[in-house]
């Protein structure tokens, strides 16, 4: 696997070093400052190979991260447990930089003898790792917690200690979606797709499972899965499918249960963390159409109109909504009038910026401008790049829907009507774009 790992400052000074395998010597540390810190051209791939060695870096503010192997490892692998390794640090001691890496530098070759064995990486969990690694070393003393530690660390509920409790047991769960749209002028949507995310905060006391259901009907598309209600029967209904093309669970999820009954069960780590990330492709909700209408007078002149529609609930509110369009090279002024919001051109980026606060569903509003281009000596035609568009949305434009989520505690004293529940729904643009 991985025989050795450096991390250097921007001087190319090794600050962390540790070697794993015979074959990784010195000359492999001055190769990657010689070709890559100090190379006279930026080296973009984050993959070098120098003499039969790959070096696999990332780079944070100013120091540089390094895994060296000379073996045919998987690259996915080893940039994983880099990017892990950088967020154990950031954990510990917040911003990585030269001068915390110094200040912690016993620190971090613990951590590196728990995290990685002969150049294997282990657990990179931070929740257990904070157990019993803490800034002054190991922290338990007694037989009983070392027990516990090692309980933990080896066995099936890595992610949560015992013990946890709370005055008021309270569960937060945001479902976060990413709209993504490529949209011809004619409204023929060319791409979409949304990018979701489950977020979690729980405070809990003990060892509470939850029990989170989703959409009565949903399809795995990739496993070609039937469609299915809640009772596990085919459905004739006409009640919206969610398709879901792919999605992972956070390693605490039952995922017999999903497969069953598309229910997720869990007993959820402390604190925040990501329940759940999905994708999908169909039957999307496009919270905003843009029909936009671009007319050259002549050489020196160009008139645009962009009419916004909202696509939801009238009860809803749309926020934070930025439209932006883009305007010739030549463009010597811009006059604009709005019916609602404020518009203004932006020389910098070269386009109209146009934000609205706040728009009710189901609305229209629009925006003309008129510009005034120089003359140029250049035929090139204007290429008129795509609108885009920021917003965020009270609601999930996949149709997800959290059915019920409950909690059981069997030992404690409390059930599952004392806990607070708190379910929000959040839609933001991706890339969103229509074509001019």
């Amino acid at each position: 696997m991985i025989g050795g790992l450096f991390m250097y400052n921007h001087k190319g000074e090794v600050l962390i070093s540790r070697v794993y395998r015979d074959d990784i010597g010195r000359n492999a540390v001055d190769a990657f400052r010689v070709n890559v810190i100090h190379a006279r051209q930026q080296v973009r791939s984050p993959v070098t190979n120098i003499a039969r060695t790959s070096f696999f870096h990332i780079r944070r503010a100013n120091i540089w991260l390094a895994a060296v192997t000379k073996q045919n490892v998987n690259g996915a692998m080893v940039f994983e447990f880099l990017i892990r390794f950088t967020q154990v640090m950031q954990s510990y001691f917040g911003k990585i930089n030269e001068e915390n890496i110094k200040n912690n530098f016993v620190l971090i070759y613990e951590l590196l003898d728990e995290i990685l064995d002969f150049g294997y990486p282990q657990n990179c969990d931070t929740g257990v790792l904070k157990t019993f690694i803490t800034q002054m070393g190991v922290k338990s003393q007694s037989k009983e917690e070392q027990m516990q530690i090692t309980s933990q660390v080896t066995g099936q509920i890595g992610w949560r200690r015992e013990g946890i409790k709370y005055r008021r047991n309270e569960l937060f769960l945001d479902v976060l979606e990413y709209v993504n749209l490529l949209m011809s002028p004619q409204g023929q949507v060319l791409s979409a797709h949304v990018a979701g995310r489950i977020l979690m905060k729980s405070y809990l006391s003990g060892m509470p499972e939850c029990k989170f259901g989703i959409n009565d009907k949903i399809v795995m598309e990739s496993k070609g899965t039937k469609i299915l209600d809640d009772t596990g029967s085919r459905t004739a209904s006409g009640k919206p499918v969610v398709v879901i093309d792919d999605c992972q669970f956070h390693q605490c999820v039952k995922l017999s249960k999903f497969e069953t009954e598309h229910s997720i069960s869990f007993i959820p780590p402390d604190g925040e963390f990501e329940l759940m990330r999905y994708r999908t492709t169909k039957d999307i909700s496009l919270p905003f159409r843009v029909i936009p209408l671009v007319r050259e007078v002549g050489r020196t002149r160009m008139e645009v109109k962009a009419v916004l529609k909202s696509n939801f609930k009238p009860s809803l509110l749309g926020q934070k909504i930025e439209v932006k369009i883009p305007t010739p090279l030549n463009t010597a002024g811009v006059q604009l009038l709005c019916l609602k919001g404020k518009a203004k051109y932006k020389a910098s980026d070269n386009a109209i910026v146009w934000k609205i606060k706040r728009m009710a569903g189901m609305k229209e509003t629009q925006l003309s401008a008129e510009i005034d281009l120089l003359e140029t000596d250049t035929k090139k035609k204007w290429t008129r790049p795509p609108i885009s568009m920021n917003f965020e949305v009270p609601f999930a434009p996949s149709g997800f829907k959290v059915r019920y989520l409950k909690v059981f505690e069997p030992k404690l004293n409390y059930s599952d009507h004392d806990v607070v529940k708190w379910v929000r729904y959040i839609g933001r643009s991706g890339l969103y774009e229509t074509r001019c």
